[in-house]
């Protein structure tokens, strides 16, 4: 098993976290092999989904290694134990909840902390965050983001909320380490189509995005 440090550098690379949002629950598993074999690796179960920790335990239990699987929208350090011991490698929440953080970092996962304002960002930073959702993202613009990598440049930002192929390069010009996307990757019509296809080309042209716009920068 991966340890904290080499699955948060693997996310790093890759560029993009997968965050599923499902009405229920029986066709995560298809999402999830869809999204991988567009290059996806992070992928990112929300504790909305009904069942959620069975969801979690079923997807980690066919995972051969080709995916790192999260919990999303963790509220407090009792779910994020819950969601590990389901097979959760990352945890990820809406807001600051420091117990989260030494909860997860005590099972040596990664922990990614919602936060908003740059007092919230660094705050979550110094709790030990390993990188910081700022959420939700498009409320404020790859501007913003660029304005508090100036300050505080050592702090990995992944904006979450309202990213697309539009804004995606975007975000990731103006600093942001990664990008969480959700409803504009996982097509809720090609799920309920069962085209796996679909969603396999919408995440080859996601990770293309963030490969195409650092070889750039490079």
């Amino acid at each position: 098993m991966s340890t904290r440090v080499e699955n948060l550098g693997l996310i790093k690379d890759c560029g993009v976290i997968a965050v599923i949002r499902a009405d229920e629950s029986d066709s995560l598993f298809e999402i999830v092999k869809a999204l991988v074999n567009g290059g996806i690796i992070a992928v990112e179960i929300t504790m909305t989904t009904p069942s959620a920790l069975e969801a979690i335990a079923e997807c980690a239990k066919k995972n051969e290694g080709d995916f790192i699987l999260g919990a999303g929208t963790v509220l407090d350090p009792e779910t994020a134990r819950a969601a590990i011991l389901s097979g959760a490698e990352y945890i990820v929440t809406p807001t600051l909840n420091p117990d989260v953080i030494t909860l997860g970092h005590r099972y040596d996962k990664i922990v990614i902390p919602g936060a908003l304002t740059p007092t919230e960002i660094l705050k979550a930073w110094e709790c030990g965050a390993d990188m910081v959702k700022v959420f939700p993202a498009t409320a404020m613009g790859p501007q913003y983001f660029k304005d508090i990598k100036a300050p505080l440049p050592q702090i990995e930002i992944l904006p979450t909320g309202g990213v697309n192929l539009d804004n995606a390069a975007d975000f990731i010009s103006a600093g942001a380490s990664a990008i969480a996307v959700g409803s504009s990757l996982v097509d809720k019509k090609a799920v309920g189509e069962g085209r796996w296809e679909v969603l396999t080309d919408i995440a080859r042209r996601y990770v293309d995005v963030v490969r195409d716009i650092r070889r750039k920068g490079a």
